[in-house]
């Protein structure tokens, strides 16, 4: 299985999104008002809620949240044994420019060639088009990987881990915790997920606890892909990572 795909050429990324406003009551009148209306389409059919009661839930769309966090690792083969290596570096603040801006200046730089590739898991239908969302409404200019208007899609390299595993089933969504647990890549032992970000960013305010949760979910992305081509995983020693601390 993919065996047209060459290693080298992918970026392997995850985000970590928050609600911009640690809580519903802090939100700008108009932007309350219209994530009333958002809430009220969330509910259930006949539900009464308070009006802020899915606000914990505004992280995951990009008109009502952030990017605090991006990690991204690559794969390269050691010029002396040649085996095979990956290296991750993380962009996160509470600034969500200081985290977009390096991260497209990674993209200009190394991964603007049609050769190039993105991958993530679910990533086609929330990382990649988050991202796009959220520079777009800071001003800032999309890199030419992540601009897909008039592409073709044989033109487009993007891998998406969740979309493989599809195999063209449109019911189900599968977590990368359980392609993990079944395919025996071994990952940390769980501090946090996804559910989780939003309280320990704004209430803990520990943005390195949330550093290492995305940088775990980037290794196993690449570990499940090389499974995917029938590879043997990465040892320990063989990944390293450029940074961990989030940027001041």
């Amino acid at each position: 299985m993919l065996d047209n795909i060459i290693l080298e050429n992918l970026l392997v990324f995850d985000i970590e999104t928050v609600p911009q406003y640690g809580n519903f009551n802090d939100l700008p009148e108009p932007l309350k008002e219209l994530w009333m209306l958002k809430g009220r389409r969330i509910a259930k059919e006949g539900e009464t809620i308070p009006d802020d009661f899915f606000y914990d839930r505004a992280g995951i769309y990009a008109e009502f949240g952030k990017v605090i966090c991006i990690s991204a690792g690559y794969f390269k083969k050691s010029d002396i044994s040649g085996q095979l290596g990956f290296r991750v570096k993380t962009f996160a603040s509470e600034n969500e420019r200081e985290v977009l801006l390096p991260f497209k200046g990674v993209l200009d730089k190394h991964y603007s060639t049609p050769e190039k590739g993105l991958c993530g898991h679910n990533s086609k239908e929330f990382d990649i088009p988050y991202l796009c969302r959220r520079m777009l409404i800071n001003g800032i200019q999309l890199p030419a990987i992540l601009d897909l208007f008039g592409k073709k899609p044989w033109e487009v390299q993007h891998i998406d881990t969740m979309q493989l595993w599809k195999f063209g089933d449109v019911k189900s969504y599968t977590s990368l915790r359980l392609l993990a647990t079944i395919f025996n890549i071994p990952t940390p032992k769980d501090d946090i997920d996804g559910n989780d970000v939003g309280r320990v960013f704004w209430v803990e305010k520990n943005l390195p606890r949330i550093v290492r949760y995305c940088q775990k979910d980037v290794v196993t992305v690449a570990q499940l892909l090389l499974r995917f081509k029938g590879l043997p995983l990465m040892n320990e020693q063989d990944i390293v990572v450029a940074n961990g601390e989030p940027v001041s």
